[in-house]
């Protein structure tokens, strides 16, 4: 078992840091401008030119998976931290406290998890129109009850332990409580969590500028990508297997070090 551990978390953290390393070079340098048409290069297959070849416009399409995945990796890290840091103090404070409040919040959570969150989204943003942060705000909304409900368990499971109780018989406020005795002992568990949210938050961001109300078009995407090669898979395959590659890279990257590290924090599946 240690064995699997370790060759989830070695591949899983190389195959991340890798594609994170892709990702953020996008923010400062392109061998080309991702926008710019070129005559000359319509169609042109993979060559040390262009590595991963150009698009039926002539434009580089390395240059434009750089500049896509790093607004990838933007909405899905805010995504994530409007899920997660919302969703952890309202779980927190839920399974802390309790009562009808906590009753009444997870039956709201229910409700929201009933439908399925990229379905929702898609719904908000027919109303609100494409735009970055029109996705980050529906996506991160959307995201928090998953995690209001994940820490809100941990918390059911701790805040009767006998080093609660005698954090609380020594008079330690309740705000100390939940964020320096119980939150803590959260994080495996937590953790797991972070990665299937990061991966959903890139494929539902993915899904939705591929149907075209996602980020505006002039924004670089790897769902736009996509979506634009979807009629030239079978005369210019790599339009659309390098901007697929990166999506898909990223995501068995990260999904392996959230099961390495469930699995060496001893979490259950």
């Amino acid at each position: 078992m240690g064995t699997h551990r370790n060759w989830y978390l070695t591949i899983g953290m190389t195959l991340t840091a890798l594609m994170l390393i892709y990702m953020v070079v996008g923010f400062f340098w392109t061998p080309y401008v991702p926008s710019a048409i070129s005559a000359a290069d319509r169609g042109a297959k993979p060559s040390i030119k262009h590595l991963f070849g150009c698009d039926s416009m002539g434009r580089d399409i390395f240059s434009r998976t750089l500049e896509g995945a790093g607004t990838t990796l933007t909405i899905a890290l805010a995504v994530l931290a409007v899920g997660a840091v919302c969703g952890l103090v309202i779980g927190a404070l839920c399974g802390y406290y309790g009562g009808p409040v906590d009753a009444l919040v997870m039956r709201l959570c229910d409700a929201v998890a009933a439908f399925p969150s990229v379905l929702l989204a898609l719904v908000v943003l027919a109303v609100t129109g494409p735009g970055k942060y029109n996705v980050i705000g529906a996506l991160g909304v959307l995201f928090i009850p998953s995690f209001a409900r994940l820490v809100r368990g941990e918390f059911l499971k701790y805040r009767d332990r006998d080093f609660v109780q005698s954090a609380r018989l020594m008079g330690v406020s309740d705000l100390r409580v939940i964020f320096v005795h119980i939150l803590p002992n959260t994080w495996p568990v937590l953790l797991s969590g972070l990665a299937i949210g990061f991966n959903n938050a890139v494929l539902a961001e993915a899904s939705m500028s591929y149907l075209g109300i996602g980020v505006n078009p002039t924004e670089p995407s790897l769902g736009y990508m996509l979506k634009d090669a979807q009629g030239v898979f079978f005369t210019l395959p790599w339009c659309t297997i390098f901007p697929a590659a990166v999506v898909i890279l990223l995501i068995l990257g990260v999904g392996l070090v959230g099961e390495g590290v469930r699995e060496r924090m001893g979490v259950a599946s």
